[in-house]
């Protein structure tokens, strides 16, 4: 006897990792998506015969789940990942980069010589480094009390001043709970250095795509998709979602279509799984909030740097990364400035933002100053996350809704993890298990090594190998 159908709303990396969970079960499953393609919130576009992400999107060593998608994907090989972390940091005025990077020693002491050489700080400000970083390896990310407070308050505490916050802990803090440290939460904080930066050596390593996130992540989960049997619906809304109960089954509304099924996955936002629910059943989307991030593309005539990524402080810009190979860019260079916590520039115009951060770029990289600017596109993103301030974690569910049956995923539900997109994919495999359990899938809920279902990347090899041969330091 065959299991019921899984039918997964929301075609983002929480919902294709669901859907692609369930169907490896042995699950018949329907995946719907309201957009005319697949990845949510990472997507691409094309102008003047250039690929443009709508935000740059990076992952990790430690984002285990994520890598096990790209392999189930099939692409692990379309990503770089660092051999060993290296972030350059760029200040107007300097000559040469700072470095934040890792040695080969092993954790925590693989970044003390780096820390200890920084040269945007003071002697004394990097001393004090070492005891903050210490105080921080000792705290528990799931310990209630932490998510009551905010980072910054903590760091002010064990002697970290204002040029320290901005010129060194925001860097980390900002783009991984898209907060700076004053307003995010310390449980959050503590998870994004813990996992990250100091209980393994290799952890930070960071990676990011090598192709258009529409190749990477849409044109991808369709094929895998397919091959695995789950039927996609694209470009239709889930207009309700009925029935589902103790032992009962249910169906979802796509326009003048119903779909039943004996579990329904929401992989959407907040306010739209809230929608969906009777009230009181949902998630309080108003509470948890959303936090904003813009991106300014830049296409230059001329090539005025060679670094792939790197950050900047005392600067509009906040990270900065070469696009150029992978917009399909033949001349000149394209850098993506990607801004995090932007909600303060979400009503600037583009033409605004364009002038203001071409004219910062020089002030980094003087060879900037000879280049002429070919091309500009603003991309925003209004939420791009949820706001993880303190108490947030309140506010995020976990898999299973008030209401059997109905199963939720997203980054933004209780993984323990900022909204990442490690998140996201660790989401949609417990909601894909948790409704393949439902239904009395025909697999173990576990699914096969490899699978988004399956053991993480950690417990299989350290590096997917195809990861492992496009690795440079």
């Amino acid at each position: 006897m065959s299991a019921a159908r899984v039918i997964v709303v929301g075609g983002g990396l929480a919902g294709i990792t669901a859907a692609l969970t369930a169907a490896d079960g042995g699950a018949p499953v329907t995946l719907v998506e309201r957009r005319r393609h697949l990845g949510g919130l990472t997507w691409s576009s094309r102008r003047n015969g250039i690929w443009f992400d709508n935000g740059q999107h990076v992952f990790l060593r430690c984002c285990e789940a994520y890598l096990g998608l790209l392999d189930r994907l099939g692409v692990a090989d379309l990503v770089h990942l660092q051999d060993r972390l290296a972030i350059p940091v760029l200040a107007p005025g300097r000559a040469e980069p700072a470095w934040i990077r890792r040695s080969r020693l092993p954790a925590p002491l693989h970044l003390a010589g780096s820390l200890a050489a920084y040269r945007l700080l003071s002697p004394g400000e990097r001393l004090g480094l070492v005891g903050a970083a210490l105080a921080l390896a000792r705290l528990d990310p799931d310990d209630p009390a932490l998510d009551g407070r905010t980072f910054g308050a903590w760091l002010a505490e064990h002697g970290q001043r204002d040029r320290a916050v901005e010129r060194l802990w925001n860097l980390i803090i900002r783009p991984t709970v898209n907060l700076p440290a004053g307003e995010a939460s310390l449980a959050l904080a503590v998870k994004v250095f813990r996992t990250g930066l100091l209980d393994r050596a290799g952890a930070g390593d960071i990676g990011w795509a090598t192709v258009p996130l529409a190749r990477l992540h849409g044109e991808s989960s369709e094929r895998a998709l397919a091959e695995a049997g789950v039927e996609v619906v694209t470009g239709a809304s889930v207009e309700a979602v009925d029935g589902f109960g103790d032992g009962r089954a249910g169906s979802v509304r796509v326009g003048p279509r119903t779909v039943g099924g004996g579990a329904v996955v929401l992989a959407t936002p907040p306010g739209v799984a809230a929608a969906l629910l009777p009230a009181g059943l949902g998630p309080d989307a108003a509470a948890l909030g959303t936090s904003a991030v813009v991106n300014v593309h830049l296409v230059l005539d001329r090539r005025v740097t060679d670094l792939t990524l790197a950050a900047a402080v005392d600067s509009p810009i906040e990270f900065l990364f070469d696009r150029t190979e992978s917009s399909g860019l033949e001349r000149g260079q394209y850098l993506a400035v990607s801004l995090s916590a932007a909600d303060r520039l979400l009503g600037r115009p583009s033409g605004e933002l364009v002038a203001t951060h071409f004219a910062a770029l020089g002030e980094l990289l003087p060879a900037a100053r000879r280049a002429r600017l070919l091309d500009a596109v603003v991309t925003r993103e209004p939420a791009a996350t949820f706001r993880g301030g303190p108490g947030s974690r309140a506010y995020r569910p976990g898999t299973a809704a008030a209401r059997p049956g109905v199963f939720l995923a997203g980054a933004w539900t209780d993984t323990g993890w900022p909204a990442t997109m490690e998140s996201a994919v660790r989401s949609g495999r417990a909601a894909g298990r948790a409704a393949l359990a439902r239904v009395g899938g025909a697999g173990h809920p576990d699914g096969p090594a490899g699978a988004p279902g399956g053991r993480p990347p950690s417990e299989q090899r350290s590096t997917p190998p195809s990861l492992r041969a496009r690795s440079n330091a």
